[in-house]
């Protein structure tokens, strides 16, 4: 089996190389530099999805050792989504290409964000204006290498993440303003005053599983489909189908709890899209549903428990022999069966899922040095 490359972007100061490896959800890489040569492998999210991705280099020339010089140890720092590495050079000079060979492999990039000039050496912290050095070279190489991307994709996300965001903190608010002013009367009403806006925020959820679908976001297509359908069902055929549910208080914790896990989800998402670190943020998204996801299920469970004997007595979504398909559903019986699948399976999957994602996004920050 052929191990695929990652996309490795370079960059090189006077006396360092650095190397920006495009892996997401990276643990811990193995990194083994040698004098002139380094070879990578780690599992990560890539071009290629979630597997082993692998690469060797035959670097230009060689690079500090770290017995010739101890102050300058190759690092290797571990971020959410890339990998950086970080050689010094053995001897300070600019070099022509990164690899030895004339021909670079394919997955090699220029990291134009972190490029300089040789002519700027008095100013270490000067960056190359390549648009001004090289008329349309830029452009070019973004649509012939790093493949071309529309700004639209990024703003509509942003759009799509503020939109809910202020709609999930408009059902807060409208629920702890009308708390504060009536108590525990207000409770009974929530799903009347709120309950139109959670429906469309509910409905908009579903271009989230649209998203992979068109490349907008990266990931899969099942997990988010079971989020949100498991919310839809309780929402629409559980509280909007039977009036008698939508005076019940657990409707009032329900949305207390959706909502506290959107209004730092999709702020979380924003800053990711800027690619900014807010750890105070990034902690909240990955702790918050500890004790929120629980909390939810059970309140989902009580709303199907509560409407199990309301269906036996309307026969709502009830389908009944004889009919002109010769089929049969039973709604109650269908329920008791998706009560087991909720409680048990189903919130180990989901709590297992974000175990995973938690690990992953507040693990502490590795630095490896080099050896020979």
């Amino acid at each position: 089996m052929v191990i695929p490359s990652p996309f490795v972007y370079w960059a090189q100061t006077e006396k360092e190389v650095s190397l920006k490896i495009d892996l997401k959800n990276v643990v811990k890489p193995n990194v083994n530099v040698l004098e002139s040569k380094i070879k990578f492998a780690a599992d990560g999210i890539g071009a290629h999805g979630k597997t082993l991705y692998e690469f060797s280099l035959d670097l230009f020339s060689p690079i500090k050792s770290i017995e010739s010089d101890s102050e300058y140890p190759t690092t290797v720092r571990i971020f959410d989504n890339r990998v950086e590495v970080i050689l010094v050079k053995e001897k300070p000079s600019w070099w022509p290409r990164l690899t030895a060979q004339p021909q670079k492999p394919a997955w090699v990039k220029i990291n134009f964000d972190l490029w300089t000039t040789e002519d700027g050496l008095d100013s270490e912290d000067e960056t190359r204006d390549v648009m001004k050095d090289y008329p349309g070279m830029y452009d070019k190489l973004q649509k012939e290498e790093f493949g071309y991307r529309k700004d639209y994709k990024k703003v509509y996300l942003i759009l799509y993440n503020l939109f809910q965001f202020v709609g999930f903190s408009y059902v807060l608010a409208v629920m702890a303003v009308r708390y504060m002013k009536l108590e525990g009367l207000s409770i009974a009403d929530t799903y009347e005053h709120v309950g139109p806006a959670m429906k469309f925020l509910q409905l908009m959820q579903y271009l989230e599983v649209m998203h992979p679908m068109f490349g907008y976001t990266k990931g899969g297509v099942l997990v988010p489909f079971l989020q949100v359908s498991g919310r839809a069902m309780v929402l629409f055929a559980m509280i909007e189908a039977e009036p008698r549910m939508q005076t019940k208080p657990v409707v009032f914790y329900l949305f207390i709890v959706w909502s506290l896990i959107e209004v730092v989800r999709y702020p979380y998402y924003i800053t990711q899209l800027y690619k900014k670190e807010i750890y105070i943020l990034t902690w909240l998204r990955y702790t918050m549903w500890i004790p929120l996801y629980p909390i939810g299920v059970v309140c989902e469970a009580i709303v199907l428990i509560r409407n199990i004997p309301y269906f036996e007595e309307t026969q709502k979504f009830t389908i009944s022999l004889p009919n002109a398909w010769n089929f049969a559903f039973h709604m109650p019986t269908a329920l008791r069966v998706y009560l087991l699948l909720l409680m048990c399976p189903g919130l180990y999957f989901v709590m297992s899922h974000m175990h995973k994602l938690r690990t992953v996004k507040l693990k502490p920050k590795v630095v490896i040095k080099k050896s020979k």
